[in-house]
């Protein structure tokens, strides 16, 4: 296979949520390490699934795969690099400085800034220490969804900047002499991504027109930063054109619509092509056929005990309709559907006559797209994180910097020039949203697992940070936990496939909600062929191993609701639950 044959030492697998990244990367890795390299796995996704595809308990350090030689594999936990980060930058003042100082330092890092510079100082130790490049012979990176990769991969160059123009001695992630070290090592980093010998980004979508489009604009992202070394990926590509079959039928026609559409960026890249696979693939044996091009092999017979009889998406709104106002959030793993349900629940609310706010907490969601045309009481947004940041700026300028000496306002300009600024002007954008609630709907189509998990552990830190960049702590910042976990104001949704990865994912979110005193309203099983009747051979095995997920599903909430495969679901929802089919 050419993208293993040319592979450089670093591979960056990204994409869109759910097109296959961690499976490519990992059949990548194995590939490599089968042709007697020493090669390095390592998930930087927040919420790394990497573990269940390779079947082997990881950590934060490299860990040997059983029956791959030559192969290790890691996690970077954003929580046990920000803790060790933390202690790096705080150690060296115990008992030096007094205790409530010392105090006073942990509490700046405590935002969720540091877990990102955390997470990106990890990635720098892999790509620019020597004794790394020494040990492993290639680095495969399976990265998180879109918009959370092209942050990471930003963080190079702004970091660097940053330290090479700050002269104030300080910034949000605390002393900047704890940093200054690092200079080299961030400028390392960054040299290594730009270099097409060293670095090879690996854009992985599939035949959907949102997923290629997203492919698109996140190569022409990374062109931006310097990092052209790029090559395409497209999963899950299915034919049977001459079947009787109207699924797969409508299977084939939608695969190849899209790919006549292919945008011109990813048509002149180099490309690699995978087939469709009839269910999921966990383990060491299912990856090393992924790339054999072998035909399918069936999957196993699993019978489902209940799960066709699940109510519908016109059920779910029904139910939400009742509350009369409020914050819906559509969670969930990259890829199951998230922006195509939070835009079709606020159609639906707002043609039954309700005020309703759709926006997004996703830098790579498309919600406007999702809703198609303007609405009569629906209004459509994003978070822009220019826009927030420039605005939060201003505000911290005016209010802060208002009292302040000459001197004073330029080391003030100069921190809020940090990246770090930019989450706290999206956190607070993100507060202000949920806060529209009161007297409307609001649906809010969430940002892939991790990052949304990030976003919501940051409520707590960010109260204590804005108040020590604010004089005043906005009302709605002070009202959000409050508002999350009220069950008669927020209405969680969570949003999966019938799929491993997708439903154990969803089960680790529902389980971090509650922990977080969250209680999700309902699980939305999206995308299902259980309610179609299917003879295309490597379809009904899809459509088989789907039962036990769905049943896994079905025991998390109190309420769960299936959606059927749909060929463009953007329109068959619309219609169905507008009443116009």
């Amino acid at each position: 296979m050419d993208l293993v044959d040319k592979a450089m030492r670093n591979l960056f697998f990204t994409g869109k949520g759910g097109v296959g990244k961690t499976t490519a990367a990992a059949a990548a890795a194995i590939a490599l390490a089968d042709r007697g390299s020493r090669v390095l796995l390592v998930s930087t996704d927040p919420a790394s699934n990497l573990d269940e595809v390779l079947e082997v308990k990881l950590g934060s350090e490299p860990r040997a795969v059983p029956d791959v030689p030559n192969l290790f594999a890691m996690n970077i936990d954003p929580d046990a690099a920000a803790a060790a980060y933390r202690e790096r930058i705080v150690g060296p003042y115990r008992g030096v400085l007094p205790h409530k100082t010392v105090v006073s330092i942990e509490e700046q890092l405590s935002g969720a800034c540091t877990t990102e510079m955390a997470a990106f100082d990890e990635l720098a130790k892999i790509l620019g220490k020597v004794e790394t490049i020494h040990r492993f012979d290639h680095v495969v990176f399976d990265t998180a969804p879109t918009g959370h990769t092209l942050r990471l991969l930003e963080l190079p160059a702004a970091w660097t900047d940053f330290l090479e123009n700050n002269a104030g001695g300080t910034s949000c992630l605390g002393p900047l002499s704890g940093l200054g070290t690092q200079k080299e090592l961030y400028a390392t980093t960054r040299s290594a991504l730009a270099d097409p010998e060293l670095t090879t980004i690996i854009v992985v979508s599939r035949p959907d027109q949102s997923a290629l489009d997203e492919a698109s604009r996140a190569s022409g992202e990374l062109a931006k930063l310097g990092i052209t070394n790029q090559w395409l990926v497209l999963n899950g590509i299915f034919s049977a054109e001459k079947t009787k079959d109207p699924i797969a039928a409508a299977f084939t026609a939608r695969c190849q619509k899209a790919l006549a559409c292919i945008p011109e960026r990813l048509a002149i890249m180099r490309r690699t092509v995978f087939p469709l696979s009839v269910g999921a693939l966990l383990g060491v044996d299912s990856l090393r056929w992924f790339l054999s091009g072998d035909a399918f092999e069936e999957a196993p017979r699993v019978s489902s005990q209940s799960s066709g009889d699940l109510p519908s998406l016109d059920n779910l709104v029904a139910a939400i309709e009742q509350k009369g106002h409020g914050v819906i959030m559509t969670m969930g793993k990259g890829g199951v559907g998230k922006t195509t349900l939070a835009a079709t629940i606020a159609i639906a609310l707002a043609d039954k006559g309700h005020k309703v706010h759709l926006t997004t907490t996703d830098p790579a969601a498309h919600v406007a797209a999702a809703a198609g045309g303007i609405k009569e009481g629906l209004t459509v947004d994003r978070i822009d994180l220019a826009a927030e940041t420039s605005a939060y700026a201003f505000e911290v300028m005016a209010t802060v910097g208002d009292s302040l000496d000459e001197k004073g306002q330029a080391l003030l300009a100069e921190e809020l020039r940090s990246p770090c600024t930019v989450e706290i002007a999206v956190f607070r954008a993100f507060a202000r949203t949920v806060a529209k609630g009161e007297d409307a709907f609001v649906v809010i189509d969430t940002a892939p697992t991790g990052h949304t998990q990030m976003l919501l552990d940051a409520a707590e830190a960010y109260h204590r940070q804005v108040s020590q960049s604010m004089s005043d702590i906005p009302e709605e910042v002070k009202r959000l936990l409050p508002s999350l976990r009220d069950p008669a104001f927020t209405c969680i949704l969570v949003v999966t496939l019938p799929e491993a990865t997708p439903v154990h994912e969803a089960q680790a979110l529902h389980r971090y909600l509650q922990r977080a005193g969250i209680t999700p309203f309902a699980w939305i099983v999206n995308q299902s062929l259980t309610p179609h009747i299917i003879t295309d051979p490597l379809l009904a095995g899809r459509r088989r191993s789907e039962g036990r997920y769905i049943d896994e599903a079905r025991t998390m909430a109190p309420s769960t609701y299936l959606i059927p495969w749909l060929a463009d679901p953007v329109v068959a929802l619309r219609s169905e639950i507008l009443g116009n089919a």
